[in-house]
């Protein structure tokens, strides 16, 4: 009941330092959903956004010999017989799992990763609570329509129950690294599946320097331009390459590789929060991307209203004149210092009043994109943002539309696509009939309808000759390709 009545004044004030003490005095649950409740800048003022930034997940570890116990039982067989030279200290202990690091019996270094004995229920107890909280809230604050507040816990529970399950997060962790294998610009540790279940997963050890750690980074001679750039392109291939992203790119778990200093590449442990994006989604996030870029801001209203990121039924010339008095002021800098991050958090914040409603994958793209830019400045303050993602949205969208990719589609779809032709007038049939129905002018009706079917009758052969003539234009293409 005290997180109630906490919660209700807390949100009643706004007041983001408030917050962040009651979270922390409530524990490490609760400081997690405070992380994540700092990405909801969709929501949130950007100074309570940046307050709940504060927040730390490091905790007290637990008893080495219950750690023990959890991995031998998970395992079956004794920490001596699977490890050589365990490490009774721990590398890391956060609020929902504790690693440490040992040595498989061929000398190969790995980290062990084990979530904490009985979280499953402290969470769940937890869960229930905050939800209960967020109907509170729901029936007796103003702002509640604005903040969904049982719609950010839901949110919330989504990706905590996620991360209780190691084995999620190995695949996640594989499919990044099969992304990336032998690219440059990151390197993802290989998951040991043998060793890992749904409590326990063990991990190759990394070897890097922390990404905030400059002055290691130019003692090692590691070219600072190319890095930072390299980590615009690990954002851009992620989204639009492989729809596919790592979203919890914090420094913490981000480390630059010191190998290959001249061609530098980053090193990123924590798979466990991931996103991905609908083909729309991508889609319009890349026009709006290229729309903020080439600062047309008539296109870029009219994309936030047709995706119904705002209320459809806005003023597009007033949600176009709020989006320029939004961004021109931040154009007036030069490109090198504008942050491309924080210009979509402005974005968000200024169309609010147009009742900004956007997905949670585009909150957890946006944190994302605001981390690798700003580890990106930090390494590097020139860094040209702009620069690298202009050409590449350009070439992703005509990309969308070129001859190679509708052949593919149609090749991947093609049974779908002859079975919908097929169907068509039969769909068709039916609507013409539910006007025959409701017409008044039933005789003037039934004639028109007739005529119309005897052309659809023509028309179904032409539509399934299409459908061929599709096919064979791609078995064409395919051989000239």
């Amino acid at each position: 009941m005290g997180f109630l009545g906490l919660s209700h004044g807390v949100f009643r004030n706004l007041d983001g330092i408030k917050l962040v003490k009651y979270l922390e005095s409530l524990g490490p649950i609760f400081i997690k959903f405070g992380q994540l409740l700092s990405t909801r800048t969709d929501i949130l003022d950007e100074s309570m956004a940046k307050e709940l930034q504060s927040l730390t997940d490091d905790c007290i570890p637990f008893d080495v010999s219950l750690y023990k116990q959890i991995v031998e039982s998970e395992l079956g067989d004794s920490i001596e017989n699977l490890f050589d030279d365990f490490d009774e200290v721990p590398l890391a202990a956060a609020s929902l799992a504790q690693v440490h690091s040992a040595k498989l019996k061929d000398g190969q270094e790995i980290v062990i990763k084990t979530l904490r004995p009985g979280i499953e229920k402290k969470v769940k107890r937890n869960l229930r609570l905050m939800k209960a909280a967020a109907k509170f809230l729901t029936y007796t604050y103003s702002e509640s329509k604005r903040l969904r507040p049982l719609e950010v816990v839901r949110d919330y529970e989504k990706t905590i129950l996620r991360e209780l399950d190691l084995k999620l997060e190995a695949a996640n962790t594989n499919l990044t690294r099969k992304n990336f294998f032998q690219a440059e610009e990151l390197y993802i540790p290989e998951v040991f599946w043998d060793m890992t279940t749904s409590k326990v997963m063990v991990l190759e050890k990394i070897d890097g320097i922390p990404c905030t750690d400059i002055e290691q980074i130019e003692k090692y001679g590691i070219n600072k331009e190319r890095l930072a750039e390299n980590g615009v392109m690990i954002f851009l291939n992620q989204v639009f390459r492989d729809n596919f992203f790592h979203a919890d790119m914090h420094p913490g778990n981000i480390f630059v590789s010191k190998e290959h200093p001249e061609t530098p590449g980053y090193i990123a442990i924590d798979c466990a929060i991931t996103g991905s994006l609908s083909n729309d989604e991508r889609y319009i996030l890349a026009r709006m991307l290229q729309s903020v870029l080439k600062q047309n801001y008539k296109a870029l209203a009219q994309l936030f209203i047709n995706s119904e990121w705002v209320d459809p039924s806005s003023n597009a010339i007033d949600l176009e004149n709020t989006l320029r008095a939004c961004c021109e002021p931040i154009f007036e800098k030069p490109l090198s210092e504008i942050e491309f991050g924080k210009l979509l958090l402005y974005l968000f914040q200024s169309t609010r009043p147009f009742g900004l409603s956007i997905q949670p994958s585009l909150v957890l793209l946006q944190k994302t994109l605001i981390h690798i830019e700003g580890m990106g400045r930090q390494i590097y303050p020139e860094l040209n943002f702009w620069g690298i993602a202009e050409p590449y949205l350009d070439n992703w969208l005509k990309e969308q539309f070129s001859p190679l990719k509708l052949k593919d589609f149609i090749i991947n779809n093609k049974e779908d696509i002859l079975l919908k032709a097929t169907e068509m007038p039969g769909f068709l049939y039916e609507a013409l009939d539910e006007l025959r129905g409701y017409s008044k002018n039933k005789q003037s009706a039934d004639k028109k309808i007739h005529q119309m079917e005897i052309q659809l009758q023509k028309e179904k052969y032409i539509i399934r000759l299409i459908g061929v003539g599709i096919i064979v234009i791609c078995g064409a293409l395919i051989i000239i390709t």
